[in-house]
């Protein structure tokens, strides 16, 4: 049994044909464990986004495979990559993407009401999601009714719910002060060190070494990559 929870091999994302063509990826290889967390730098349009959005199956590939704790994501139909979203994967954007019309409580545990679970456990699951950010006070707050931190704790709250394994956050503190910024990094951190996989793709050396891993993108290739203890020498260099 392996803790890979993550493969990306030779993944490559073409827009356009011809002359005109464009590469947002070449060949990427990469795996993400258990308990790990990566971190994606790069200057924009270096793929970052593209490589997040591909690793969590919202866009396809032109050429190599995604493996999500050992399933190949085009060997999935549409329903079934579906169901591996909602069980293994959770997603924290910059702009929180939560339901105005939703409670704090029914915006995290709504997954797991579209996956049939029973009503008794998706309550309760989303409570013990909710406390894991230190909201458990704010259950039934509209998100109009939260600060931004707290709209993103919400948001880490529905990406982990159910034993979700796979954690990808694009720039999830640009919207938020410094301090909040890095309360809510620390509690990312945390999830992974409970068990979960992580990627996150920032802009900032600061994020950066809440990692184990640094990957650093240029025109859709990785050029460089850092454990955590040569992470500080090799960002500073750039």
């Amino acid at each position: 049994m392996t803790d890979t929870v993550l493969r990306l091999i030779g993944v490559t994302q073409q827009y356009g044909t011809g002359a005109t063509a464009v590469s947002a990826l070449s060949g990427v290889d990469l795996e993400v464990c258990r308990g790990e967390l990566v971190a994606v730098m790069g200057p924009s349009g270096s793929g970052k986004s593209t490589l997040l959005s591909i690793a969590g199956g919202l866009a396809i590939p032109t050429t190599g495979e995604v493996v999500v704790e050992g399933a190949y994501l085009s060997e999935q139909s549409p329903k079934q990559l579906a169901q591996l979203r909602r069980r293994s994967l959770g997603f924290v954007f910059q702009d929180f993407n939560l339901i105005p019309t939703l409670t704090a409580l029914e915006n995290v545990t709504l997954p797991l009401e579209l996956d049939g679970l029973r009503a008794r456990t998706v309550r309760r699951a989303g409570r013990d999601a909710l406390a894991s950010v230190g909201l458990e006070g704010k259950a039934d707050s509209y998100p109009d009714d939260l600060s931004g931190g707290q709209q993103q704790r919400v948001a880490i709250a529905r990406a982990v719910v159910g034993g979700r394994r796979l954690i990808l956050a694009d720039e999830p503190t640009g919207a938020l002060d410094s301090v909040t910024g890095e309360l809510v990094l620390k509690m990312l951190r945390a999830r992974v060190d409970a068990g979960a996989a992580g990627i996150l793709v920032t802009h900032e050396a600061r994020h950066a070494a809440f990692a184990d891993r640094i990957v650093f993108l240029r025109d859709g290739r990785i050029v460089d990559e850092s454990r955590r203890q040569s992470a500080d020498s090799l960002l500073a260099a750039r």
